[in-house]
């Protein structure tokens, strides 16, 4: 199995790393103490530049090989951010902060992509150039957009970009990717009811907005049952029914408001404007009128074919033939690294995390064991990306 030597030999202090994130988690864009121990980190591993602030606390290395800064240059990603979720089970390092947990594993992200950052710097085996980027709000604060829209390309351009994240259910030292789309869009919308109230013994003297509001429900359950493609992944779903205050009263209006998920833009797009279409006809055949604001959330992560087979490659070298699955079910979770994919040619790759609580769970936490192979992960895809 070869996961490397000296990666085996540092997995204790990226461990010891790894917890101390867990203990001290941040959410969103408030990641200072995380990125200020990355930032300090890089420059003592000796990377050629070090900036923060990028996107807000975004931190971004950039590491040359041994022929210095020209040639090809790729970009690898870790998130660094935690929940606002309260962790329920006792560890050593269990959270120290109210209210806040690292329930997706971002501290082993941030821990091994350290670690890979600190056996290249001591090595440089590679020619080109590799930007470390260590992102905040990917727990939908949209970080990655942030960064490139702070001038992330421009200020730190690459070719090529990769990201990892942990996967609860697959075994330890396993790894899962597909081509194409590999996490779904995520987008928010709102639909505002506006009838005529009055009291709840004259409904015939009211336009009822709850009643309008039920059928609603229902009719855009229609939408990925008879207008989406059966075999475009599709899903809508209602989480949310706000009306009224007492219950002698028929309310003047509510509002419903939900996600939608999908794995191809086309069909995100039919989605949205079907969505539109159904809540207001359905509403006005009730008397009431609908008001939709759909919000459009993180893209579909989309692989790139021939990116998706090189980071297949190197987890074969990793891990072992039969321990990848390069042919993995897409997730309807959504990921900001898409943003990133939007951008440049790249991929996104799941590593076995154990049966581990799921991600998000207040139970969850990251399998330290699965240290040495996502760190060998990485520090391989670089030096077989940029060989010498």
């Amino acid at each position: 199995m070869p996961v490397l030597n000296r990666v085996a030999d540092l997995a204790p202090d990226i461990a010891a790393w790894r917890q101390d994130f867990h203990r001290h988690p941040e959410v969103l864009y408030d990641v200072h103490r995380t990125a200020a121990i990355v930032a300090e980190k890089l420059r003592a591993f000796g990377f050629d530049r070090v900036e923060t602030g990028v996107g807000r606390t975004g931190v971004v290395g950039e590491l040359h090989g041994r022929g210095g800064p020209g040639g090809r240059r790729i970009a690898v990603r870790a998130d660094m951010d935690a929940l606002p979720i309260e962790e329920i089970v006792d560890r050593p390092y269990k959270s120290a902060i109210p209210g806040a947990m690292h329930a997706c594993g971002h501290d082993g992200h941030t821990a091994m992509l350290l670690g890979a950052a600190r056996h290249l710097a001591e090595t440089r085996g590679f020619d080109g150039t590799v930007v470390f980027i260590f992102q905040p709000a990917e727990e939908g604060g949209a970080g990655a957009r942030t960064m490139l829209e702070d001038g992330l390309l421009e200020r730190f351009p690459f070719d090529e970009v990769y990201g990892l994240h942990n996967m609860p259910g697959i075994e330890v030292g396993r790894f899962a990717i597909r081509p194409g789309p590999m996490m779904a869009s995520a987008d928010v919308f709102t639909i505002h009811l506006e009838g005529s109230g009055g009291h709840a013994a004259k409904p015939h003297l009211t336009v009822d907005p709850v009643l309008a509001g039920a059928h609603v429900v229902t009719a855009l359950q229609s939408i990925v049952a008879r207008n989406a493609d059966p075999l475009a992944a599709a899903v809508l779903s209602v989480t949310q029914f706000h009306a009224g205050d007492t219950t002698n009263v028929i309310p003047q209006t509510a509002t419903l408001s939900g996600t939608v998920r999908t794995l191809d833009p086309e069909v995100r797009k039919a989605v949205e404007d079907r969505l539109r279409q159904v809540a207001i006809g359905t509403a006005a055949a009730f008397g009431a009128t609908a008001t939709v604001t759909y919000n459009a959330g993180y893209p579909v992560t989309l692989n790139d074919p021939d990116a998706t087979r090189f980071a297949a490659d190197i987890a074969r070298h990793v891990a072992g033939d039969s321990a990848v699955d390069e042919a993995t079910e897409p997730m309807m979770g959504a990921e900001d690294f898409s943003y990133l994919l939007e951008r440049r040619p790249g991929a996104y790759i799941f590593m076995g995390n154990g049966p581990s609580a799921g991600l998000h769970h207040p139970a969850y936490d990251f399998d330290d064991a699965a240290i040495p192979y996502g760190v060998s992960w990485w520090v391989t895809l670089v030096e077989r990306a940029l060989a010498r």
